[in-house]
């Protein structure tokens, strides 16, 4: 018996420490697109792909988010729109003043 609640009490001290950690860390998605500290860098190649995974034009669409992301450190959510969420990425113009929109 003795054994037992030992088990059961060890048990259950494991189960909240593993809660009490999850609810200090930030919760933070697989893939992150937007960086809100300057100084870290995203992995653009995850975040380009996320964006582009149903383009027509994929490597297009690649070329395009990695030179937007590298200048900005920053690619909108999304597969396509929500450029409120980075100014810079919605600011950038191609060579012809077109807007660079993946």
């Amino acid at each position: 018996m003795g054994i037992s609640k030992a088990f059961v009490a060890s048990f259950l001290l494991s189960l909240f420490l593993v809660q009490l950690v999850q609810a200090i860390q930030p919760n933070q998605p697989d893939n992150i697109s937007t960086n809100k500290d300057p100084s870290t860098k995203i992995d653009c190649g995850g975040a380009c792909a996320e964006r582009c995974k149903l383009s027509k034009r994929p490597n297009l669409c690649h070329r395009a988010c990695g030179t937007c992301c590298g200048r900005c450190n920053c690619v909108p959510p999304g597969t396509s729109g929500n450029y409120e969420s980075c100014a810079c990425y919605a600011n950038l113009t191609t060579r012809g003043n077109k807007k660079k929109r993946p």
